[in-house]
C-alpha cells in the first residue's frame, strides 16, 4: 500500500468517486468504506493545514492502514526518517476519554517503529486539534505545530507500509526469542487482550479465589489453532500476575536453553516441565497454576496439577490446541477432554491466526481435510517426491540445505541428519516427510495405518496425522513436503495445488 496525496485526493466530493480513487492512488487490494463524516473530516483536515502553509498540499499519507495480523488501523500516518506523525479522525459526538484512549493504544502499537512519533487527533465538527503528551496526557494543539513537525520531516518514506511493518518485527513466541520477551517487545491482537484482560480481571478477588461458586476448582482455558499466539498469551498472563504474586509455569514439552534462560531470569514464576513429580514442588507458594500444551496432558498428570491447585488454592490457567482440521479419530483428545470436562471450567476460543499466513494456513487445512472449497495458489508450498528412504534422505538433505527446518514430534536423526522437536516454537522455513502409510480416507480426511493404540499412548494419544499437522502449522514462511512411494497421496496434493 502506497501513500496519498490527501488534498489531491479530498477534491473529489462523491464517496465512491473518492473510494475509487484512493484505491488507484493507494495501490490497495479492495476498495475502502468511506463514511460522509470521514470524507467531511478529511477535506476540512487538508483545507485548514492548506491555509495555515500552502506546502502540506503537497504531502502524502497513509491512510487508513491496518497492521497485518493485528487488525490495528490508523486514520493517517506520515514516515520520515526519524520521526513519524499519526493523526487520528474523529466526529464532534467523541470523548476525551475515548480520544485519549486510542492515542495511548496507538503509541502500544507504533513504539516498534524506533522513530520520535507525534499522535494527533483532529475533530472535524469543532476543528479542534489535540495531541498526546509525553506523559500520557491529551493537550491541546495548533496547526502551525502540526505544519512545523511535517516539514520537518526528512526522506519520508512513499513506499509499500507493509514493508515497515513485517510480521517478525512485532510477532513473537516467547520460546523462540525469550530476550524479545523480556524486555516487552512485542504485541498482543485485540482478542488475545481480551481474553488476557477477563482472566486476570476473574482473578482478581479478594482472599485468592479459586473456587467457583459450586466449590470447584477454577480454571480457565484457551485453545486455538497452531499460530494463534496462545503461548504468548500465557506468558503475557504470568507476567501481569507476578506483578504481586509468584507464579509457576507447567511445561508439557523438552526442556529447552530458551526456557531455561526464562526459567533464571524470571525470579517471580518456576518453570517446571512433563516428567516430573509435581508433588514435590508442593512446599511453594504461588497465586496460580499456568500450564502450556495443555492438550498433551495425561489423567495421571491432570490429577497432579488438581491436587496442587487445591494445595495451593491457586485457579489453574491452560493453553490448549485445536485439531477441528484434522479427522476426529486422529486428534489429540486426552488433554482437551479433561480440560473441558473440569466442573470449574471456562473456555475460550483465540481464531485470530498471527503466526501462519493466510495461504500455509489454507493449505493445511486442504492437506488435513480436502473439500472442493479450497481453491487458491500457493507459492509458499513445494512438494518432492521419492520412491523410497535413500530418495527421501538426498531430498531432505537438500532442503536442509536450503534452511528447512525438519519437523518431527521428537529429537532424533534420520539417516544422520538432525531433527527438531516442534513443540511450543516456530520456524522459517519446514519440511516434512508423508510416507506410505498415510492415505484418505471415504471422508477425504487425512489418516495414517500405523499409528496403533499402544504408540498414541506413548505419544500422550498424539497421532502421525496430528503430529504432521502441528509441525507443519510451525512454518512462518514455507512448507515443503517429501512425499515417499505414495502415489495416491501424490494425487490428491496435485488437486490442492491446482487452482
Amino acid at each position: 500500500m502506497k501513500p496519498v496525496n490527501i488534498y489531491s485526493l479530498t477534491r473529489v466530493s462523491d464517496n465512491s468517486r473518492l473510494s475509487g480513487l484512493e484505491r488507484h492512488m493507494s495501490g490497495r487490494r479492495n476498495y475502502l468504506k468511506i463514511k460522509d463524516w470521514e470524507t467531511d473530516g478529511l477535506r476540512r483536515l487538508c483545507d485548514t493545514m492548506a491555509k495555515t502553509d500552502p506546502k502540506t498540499t503537497g504531502y502524502n499519507f497513509y491512510y487508513s492502514f491496518s497492521m497485518p495480523k493485528l487488525g490495528k488501523e490508523f486514520d493517517l500516518l506520515r514516515i520520515g526518517s526519524d520521526s513519524l506523525i499519526n493523526i487520528e479522525l474523529k466526529s464532534g459526538n467523541t470523548s476525551d476519554e475515548n480520544i485519549l484512549k486510542q492515542l495511548i493504544q496507538n503509541r502500544y502499537y507504533l513504539s516498534a517503529m524506533e522513530r520520535t512519533v507525534w499522535y494527533f487527533t483532529f475533530t472535524s465538527d469543532s476543528g479542534r486539534l489535540v495531541r498526546l503528551s509525553n506523559t500520557g496526557r491529551l493537550v491541546e494543539a495548533d496547526f502551525g505545530e502540526l505544519c512545523h513537525l511535517l516539514n520537518d520531516q526528512t526522506d519520508v518514506y512513499e513506499d509499500d507500509i507493509e514493508d515497515l511493518f513485517k510480521e517478525a518485527n512485532y510477532l513473537i513466541s516467547p520460546l523462540t526469542d525469550p530476550d524479545r520477551f523480556l524486555r516487552g517487545d512485542y504485541f498482543l491482537t485485540f482478542q488475545q487482550r481480551d481474553i488476557g484482560s477477563r482472566i486476570i480481571r476473574d482473578l482478581k478477588y479478594p482472599e485468592q479465589k479459586y473456587l467457583d461458586k459450586n466449590g470447584n476448582i477454577e480454571v480457565r482455558g484457551f485453545s486455538g489453532y497452531p499460530g494463534t499466539g496462545k503461548t504468548l498469551l500465557l506468558y503475557d498472563i504470568a507476567m501481569h500476575l507476578t506483578q504481586r504474586d509468584r507464579v509457576c509455569i507447567i511445561h508439557i514439552g523438552p526442556k529447552t536453553p530458551q526456557l531455561e534462560r526464562l526459567n533464571q531470569l524470571l525470579k517471580r514464576i518456576d518453570f517446571y516441565y512433563a516428567g516430573i513429580d509435581l508433588m514435590t514442588i508442593a512446599s511453594e507458594k504461588y497465586r496460580a497454576i499456568l500450564v502450556d500444551e495443555g492438550h498433551r496432558l495425561t489423567p495421571a498428570m491432570w490429577e497432579q496439577i488438581m491436587e496442587l491447585a487445591k494445595h495451593y488454592k491457586a485457579p489453574i490457567i491452560l493453553s490448549y490446541n485445536s485439531e477441528d482440521a484434522v479427522s476426529p479419530e486422529e486428534r489429540t483428545e486426552n488433554g482437551t477432554t479433561l480440560i473441558e470436562s473440569s466442573p470449574g471450567f471456562t473456555g475460550y476460543k483465540l481464531t485470530n491466526r498471527i503466526r501462519l499466513s493466510t495461504e500455509l494456513s489454507a493449505f493445511i487445512r486442504a492437506l488435513m481435510h480436502l473439500t472442493e472449497s479450497h481453491r487458491r495458489d500457493y507459492p509458499s508450498v513445494s512438494i518432492s517426491y521419492s520412491n523410497d528412504k535413500k530418495e527421501t534422505a538426498i531430498l531432505l538433505h537438500n532442503l536442509m540445505n536450503d534452511s528447512y527446518d525438519h519437523i518431527r514430534e521428537a529429537d532424533c536423526e534420520f539417516d544422520g541428519i538432525p531433527v527438531y522437536s516442534s513443540f511450543s516454537r516456530e520456524f522459517d522455513q519446514v519440511v516434512m516427510i508423508i510416507d506410505k502409510d498415510f492415505y484418505y480416507d471415504d471422508l477425504h480426511y487425512l489418516r495414517d495405518r500405523r499409528t496403533s493404540e499402544k504408540e498414541k499412548n506413548l505419544l500422550r494419544r498424539s497421532s502421525r496425522v496430528s503430529n504432521l499437522f502441528h509441525g507443519l502449522s510451525r512454518a512462518k514462511r514455507r512448507i515443503a513436503l517429501i512425499i515417499e512411494d505414495n502415489p495416491s497421496v501424490l494425487d490428491v496434493v496435485l488437486r490442492i495445488l491446482q487452482k
